[in-house]
């Protein structure tokens, strides 16, 4: 199905008569490849616009950081906004940047790595856009731990800063940090964050 939304606000929250299942969900998203489509636990599809050239080339430089780690690292996977990870609680979800490890991705069938895989990433990065609610995206970030998601964090360029996110732990806040050091999943990563605050 394909429609126009040049006219509406995004994002914007589409209900289905019944919830798409995961291949009519594939096929929406290929019909409307210009747009970012999640879906939320109860079914719900959240439209989103691509981001801005200034959020773009963040997310190239954290995409771009994280894969020469990971590369030498020889432990997981890189994947960029364009993946989409269908979650536990049967969400779709789209992380700028998401690493996997190498036992849950091999452990994917064929099919599974071709599609929204059934897997969730150890670690995620969300980049907040200017058209992001904050409050929107401090939620996205529990449902990511929620899920099973190890460690997450959420970079604000506007505030300059950082927030953590592991479970059973409250966000840990950092202001204007230079750089960001990984742990857990992620052990030995260094994000170099003077690139993403200009």
């Amino acid at each position: 199905m394909t429609f126009s939304l040049t006219d509406l606000p995004l994002p914007i929250w589409l209900r289905t008569e019944k919830p798409m299942t995961d291949d009519e969900l594939m096929r929406f998203c290929a019909m409307n490849e210009c747009l970012r489509v999640e879906r939320d636990a109860n079914g719900e599809l959240i439209v989103m616009s691509p981001t801005g050239l200034e959020g773009s080339s963040s997310n190239s430089e954290v995409n771009a950081d994280l894969t020469i780690w990971a590369r030498g690292d020889g432990r997981g996977k890189v994947f960029d906004s364009n993946g989409g990870f269908t979650l536990n609680d049967g969400s779709m979800r789209s992380p700028d940047a998401a690493w996997v490890s190498g036992e849950r991705w091999n452990a994917l069938s064929a099919a599974e790595k071709g599609r929204f895989g059934h897997v969730t990433p150890e670690f995620i990065i969300e980049l907040r856009s200017k058209t992001d609610r904050l409050p929107d995206l401090q939620a996205k970030m529990q449902m990511w731990i929620a899920n099973g998601v190890e460690l997450a964090w959420l970079i604000d360029p506007e505030r300059k800063v950082m927030e953590i996110y592991r479970p059973g732990e409250p966000a840990e806040i950092h202001q204007n940090p230079t750089s960001i050091q990984g742990t857990g999943p992620i052990c030995g990563f260094e994000l170099i964050l003077q690139r993403i605050w200009g």
